[in-house]
């Protein structure tokens, strides 16, 4: 009977998660009497009752980046990735590890539940606040997320930079050997790239942030490692699993490997190319096939980087370059990291263009190659991961505040975090983050709002004093 049970929970899982997640989000939209947030809340009850009378309780609980019911990993389809997101975003956004259903659930308990959920995390301690606002509901129990800390607190966003220079560090090794004319082997960058998976998987938000600082004197090796995290991140959205990723963060790396064999006085030409030179830089992609093939151990891996590195500029339409004899079916690696090759690409300072794109203005022209150079599936996802306010994007608010974009919002495309740098006033502040979602007492009007985006060069900005 206790299997028939476990099956039936198992078989229902991935529902319980999704309705939660719908209903949750019904709520950003609407008020909580709403009847779309009520008939939310009654498929949730519909299907988590019969479930608790049957089993006693449910335990839904997050690891990592992954929900467990009653102990169980629950796995799931395509059709339920945002959602999930979603849900696992504002969990950790609540410090909320867990949630235990052990006994029938009320419509009444359910609208209290989802008040509570989304006012708490404006609070100064959003997990105890959410705590106090269901204390009187009796079916429900809370537990805080865990966190496994080694010898103490550490600060993650050290961790982070030191995993992101360490790679734009091996990058340049790497590079440097490969033009002295020493074999290397592609399998030590596996590591490298691990270690980015790792990060990606834990906190993407801050890694991805990293990209956002640009390092003109060190473009080659900042934009390799900034394609292949933006490519790891979009794939992780995609939901590949953590091999696919490694392998994905390792073509990524090795993408633009045949620019070491264009000649310095052409990549670092201050004006733009003239014909010849662009015939020259155009060669890359054959150049870099044959830079991969002639690395160390040649296997699945760096097969697969030489495709890449081949197709990466060829467009999803077959307009780019090289040019080919035949159309082909590029593969499903180069079509993602063709769009954060080009991403990074437009919003980076370089030799002939020290003033670098604006994110949102680099966007805006990427949506208009969507369905000709680049692929408009994959780059739906691209938009969901990046947010219509990029990070590093410098705003104006309605309060006459400047800030950077901080954090996403998966919910709420344009609402993110913002760092406030220039107060109302026009003094440079210190800064606090702020969260565009909030409101004021009554519920209805958002404290602050986007105006426009800013060009940071005219503040005499540099993000890196900030995102660092």
């Amino acid at each position: 009977m206790a299997d028939r049970e476990d099956r039936e929970i198992a078989r229902n899982s991935k529902d319980i998660i999704n309705q939660i997640a719908v209903m949750i989000r019904t709520a950003h939209i609407h008020d909580s009497g709403n009847i779309a947030v009520l008939t939310a809340i009654e498929r949730l009850i519909a299907t988590v009752n019969p479930l608790v009378s049957q089993n006693n309780k449910l335990t839904l609980e997050i690891v990592g980046e992954f929900f467990y019911l009653n102990e169980s990993r629950v796995r799931y389809s395509m059709e339920y990735l945002l959602n999930f997101d979603f849900l696992i975003r504002e969990f950790k956004r609540l410090h909320l590890g867990s949630i235990t259903i052990d006994g029938p659930l009320t419509t009444e308990d359910m609208q209290l539940f989802v008040k509570a959920f989304l006012t708490a995390p404006f609070s100064d301690s959003p997990y105890d606040a959410l705590l106090e606002s269901i204390a009187n509901v009796d079916s429900l129990t809370i537990g805080p997320l865990k966190k496994v800390v080694e010898e103490g607190e550490f600060d993650m966003r050290k961790l982070v930079k030191k995993t992101y220079f360490n790679a734009v560090s091996y990058t340049k090794g790497v590079i440097n050997k490969i033009k002295s004319g020493e074999r290397v082997s592609i399998k030590k960058a596996k590591r490298v790239v691990e270690s980015m998976v790792d990060m990606i998987l834990e906190e993407e938000e801050l890694l991805v942030g990293m990209t956002a600082i640009k390092d003109y004197d060190e473009y080659t090796y900042h934009h390799s490692v900034n394609v292949s995290i933006l490519s790891v991140a979009l794939g992780q959205r995609i939901g590949l699993s953590r091999k696919a990723l490694t392998d994905l963060g390792l073509v990524a790396l090795f993408h633009d490997i045949g620019k070491m064999e264009v000649p310095p006085e052409i990549l670092n030409k201050p004006t733009n190319f003239n014909d010849d030179e662009w015939k020259v830089v155009m060669k890359h992609p054959f150049w870099g096939v044959r830079a991969i093939l002639k690395l160390k151990g040649l296997d699945p891996a760096s097969i697969r980087t030489a495709i890449v590195a081949f197709e990466h500029h060829l467009n999803y339409d077959m307009s780019g370059y090289p040019k080919i004899s035949r159309p082909l079916d590029l593969d499903f690696y180069s079509k993602i990291v063709s769009l954060a090759d080009q991403y990074d690409a437009m919003t980076s300072s370089r030799v002939y263009s020290r003033v670098p794109m604006a994110p949102d203005k680099a966007l805006s022209i990427m949506m208009e190659r969507a369905g000709t150079q680049l692929d408009p599936i994959i780059f739906k996802f691209f938009i969901n991961m990046i947010g219509v306010f990029p990070i590093g994007t410098l705003v104006l608010l309605d309060t006459k505040e400047l800030g950077l974009v901080y954090g996403g919002n998966t919910m709420f495309q344009d609402r993110p975090r913002v760092l406030i740098i220039i107060d109302s006033s026009g003094t440079r502040v210190k800064g606090n983050v702020v969260d565009l979602t909030e409101k004021d007492s009554t519920g209805n009007k958002y404290l602050r709002t986007i105006v426009k985006t800013m060009d940071p060069n005219k503040y005499r900005i540099n993000l890196a004093e900030y995102m660092l």
